[in-house]
């Protein structure tokens, strides 16, 4: 396996003595390339790697292609933090943040008051889904395996981590009765599941591999681990999607908008700072059906 793959990658595994199914997250280069566009604070930095684990955790558990969107808002100094992955694997994200109301030892409750989590799924082909959960738990994790309970009905926990250098995350999952017939045992063999996954401290998570972790917490179990999968930050932003935006201005409010900013229009992404600009001529080429025909993306 390369070293690359070992940063940026969920695994699977399974139990064959239970029913349950787990994932493992691991992100580096992707979750510097997101931390890159901004200067974060480290609480900050801390939420969007974690939920980066999250969204490369859960962009394996859906079945369609497509794009996972998780959104968080609130009414506190991070009004919203968004991660974007696609079922190609290419994840984004950014937050909004006002540097001076955030302290180094802020908690979630101090960062996203009153917040609200969206997990919105869009398939290339179907219907659009949506589910919301409020951001009541003490950690990002909290509020995921609440959302699970609430809007999934699927025994679920998840594990979260993040430090600035390594996004990490670990999910586990209760499977319909194969392996263990009788509903007792089913609930113990969950539990003690669970109580090993609770025993891992969040620096042996962002500090060690996934045998490692694996072995140091399911030993006892037997664990069928499955080919790591590749993630990568990629940002889906375009001159022609700039353009479209643009052209939902209108023609002449987009000329006058041209007009009023010397000669040009700069639309930024928020997403990787990439640049796009346009003059009354690119403008009068949106217009006519020409589409765009202009230079490829800048950054700053």
């Amino acid at each position: 396996m390369s070293d690359l793959l070992k940063k940026d990658a969920t695994q699977r595994f399974m139990f064959d003595t239970s029913d349950a199914r787990g994932e493992l997250a691991s992100l580096e280069h992707s979750y510097a390339d997101v931390l890159a566009k901004h200067a974060y604070p480290q609480p900050v930095q801390q939420l969007l790697g974690e939920l980066m684990a999250a969204a490369a955790l859960l962009v394996g558990n859906q079945k369609v292609d497509g794009l996972l969107s998780l959104q968080a808002r609130s009414e506190g100094p991070v009004p919203l933090l968004m991660i974007e992955c696609t079922s190609d694997r290419e994840i984004r994200g950014l937050a909004r943040f006002e540097a001076d109301q955030i302290a180094a030892d802020a908690t979630l409750a101090d960062l996203l008051p009153n917040g609200v989590l969206a997990i919105t799924i869009d398939p290339t082909v179907g219907q659009r889904y949506q589910g919301i959960v409020d951001l009541n738990g003490d950690t990002l994790a909290d509020c995921f395996t609440n959302y699970f309970v609430m809007s999934e009905q699927v025994p679920t926990r998840f594990w979260l981590g993040a430090d600035g250098v390594r996004a990490r995350g670990m999910f586990l999952q209760q499977l319909p009765a194969d392996v263990i017939e009788d509903e007792d045992e089913r609930v113990d063999s969950w539990n003690k599941l669970l109580m090993l996954g609770d025993t891992l401290k969040t620096e042996e998570l962002l500090g060690l591999d996934n045998e490692t972790i694996l072995h140091r917490l399911y030993h006892e179990e037997t664990v069928r681990v499955y080919d790591p999968l590749a993630i990568e930050f990629k940002c889906s932003c375009s001159r022609e999607r700039s353009g479209n935006a643009l052209t939902s201005l209108g023609h002449e409010d987009a000329l006058n908008l041209v007009a009023e900013h010397g000669g040009h229009i700069e639309i930024d992404c928020q997403f990787c700072n990439a640049q796009y600009l346009f003059d009354a001529a690119d403008v009068d080429q949106l217009f006519s059906g020409a589409g765009v025909q202009s230079p490829s993306k800048t950054h700053h």
